[in-house]
């Protein structure tokens, strides 16, 4: 450990619990993510700018809903398995090796699934930029980033 706060210098992402809560997505769309679980590394470490999390896919499971965000970029580097990136230019392949990035403000929206047949595991990565909004496509839903906290509502603004 490092300090008083007990911060470690490295660990075993294996030894990392899985997030308890699945998703922060309201109902109906929370209970998409079931086949998805996260390891939440970054926070293990007090990193405040950016976030990484292990992230596991059974076969079937997305990432999230297809997504586009406004000031937050994220990266993805594939550990083992293959599936596909969803993205508005279609489906493309991925497998271990492979990464891909999502700039902001491209409005171009990503997700991936696992069109395989064993567990994806891929490493995510993505800035903590304040005033984020996050747009989905495919789905009545609209995300802001306040105060460190997503909030979500209805695309015409409504609560859910």
């Amino acid at each position: 450990m490092r300090n008083q706060d007990q911060v470690p210098v490295a660990i075993h992402s294996a030894a990392v619990p899985a997030r308890t809560v699945k998703s922060l997505y309201p109902a109906p769309f929370a209970m998409q993510m079931e086949g998805r679980t996260k390891h939440v590394l970054g926070d293990l470490f007090g990193l405040k700018n950016f976030g990484v999390n292990l992230t596991r896919l059974v076969p079937g499971g997305i990432s999230a809903l297809r997504h586009a965000h406004t000031r937050q970029d994220e990266f993805i580097y594939v550990l083992s398995g293959c599936g596909v990136i969803v993205t508005d230019e279609g489906e493309t392949n991925i497998c271990p090796g492979m990464c891909a990035g999502f700039p902001s403000g491209t409005g171009n929206a990503h997700q991936i699934r696992n069109t395989g047949t064993t567990e994806l595991i891929f490493l995510e990565v993505g800035d903590r930029s304040a005033g984020d909004e996050v747009t989905y496509p495919d789905d009545d839903l609209m995300a802001q980033f306040v105060s460190g906290q997503w909030q979500f509502t209805h695309k015409d603004g409504s609560a859910y």
